[in-house]
Order: structure tokens, then C-alpha cells, then sequence
């Protein structure tokens, strides 16, 4: 049987590894679309075209919204098992309700910015 005190320590290591998969997520994802962009520039000294020039900045945009997008979501995944579970306090619940607010809006708009349309729209087919 598991006692209060190791379920308040697993229940905080995971907390720790969901915020730390989640800062991860969005310093690769970074790195990735800034590695990506690199590479485009590189390649503009060769025969490259207009389009192909155009194409890269929305890509860099949407790497980069996505990554940060999924670590967003980690994050809260760790605020909501650090406050359920660690502390489970009124005030400590009303936080988490203002940061899940915050974030889902920053989520909400970062994917306005990536596809071009709210979540509940049907994409074009």
C-alpha cells in the first residue's frame, strides 16, 4: 500500500517530467523549425523558386506554433496533476482554472495562426 507521502512524491516527479517534456517540446520544435529555415537560406544560392521562397516563413511559423502548441498542452497536463494532486487547495484550483484559461486561448489563437480557420471549422476539401 502506497502511503500519503509516495503518492505525493510520484504525483510531483510526474508533474516535473510532464513540464519538463513540455519546455523540451518547445525548445526542440524551435530549434528544428530554426534548423529548417537554415537550411531553405542555404539552399537559396542554388536555382531556387519564388514560390519555394514564399513557402518558407509560413513553414518556419507553423513548425514553430506547433511545437509550441504541444508543449502548452504538457504544461498544463503538469499543472493540472500538480494541483489535483500535490495541492488541492481553493486557491490553488482557481489558479489552474486562470492558467488553463490562458493557455487554451494561447492555444486557440496559435492555431488560428497555423491553419488559417478556428478549431470547430470544417477544413476545406
Amino acid at each position: 500500500m502506497l502511503t500519503d507521502a509516495t503518492m505525493l512524491a510520484i504525483a510531483t516527479t510526474v508533474a516535473r517530467g510532464f513540464e519538463f517534456a513540455g519546455i523540451a517540446a518547445i525548445v526542440v520544435g524551435s530549434l528544428m523549425a530554426l534548423f529548417r529555415v537554415s537550411a531553405a537560406y542555404a539552399g537559396w544560392g542554388r536555382a531556387v523558386s519564388a514560390e519555394a521562397r514564399e513557402a518558407i516563413f509560413p513553414a518556419f511559423r507553423k513548425t514553430l506554433g506547433r511545437s509550441i502548441l504541444v508543449g502548452l498542452e504538457l504544461l498544463v497536463a503538469a499543472d493540472i496533476i500538480r494541483t489535483v494532486a500535490v495541492e488541492p487547495t481553493l486557491l490553488s484550483v482557481l489558479v489552474l482554472g486562470l492558467i488553463v484559461m490562458i493557455r487554451t486561448f494561447l492555444s486557440m489563437s496559435l492555431q488560428v495562426e497555423i491553419e488559417g480557420r478556428w478549431p470547430w471549422q470544417r477544413r476545406e476539401t
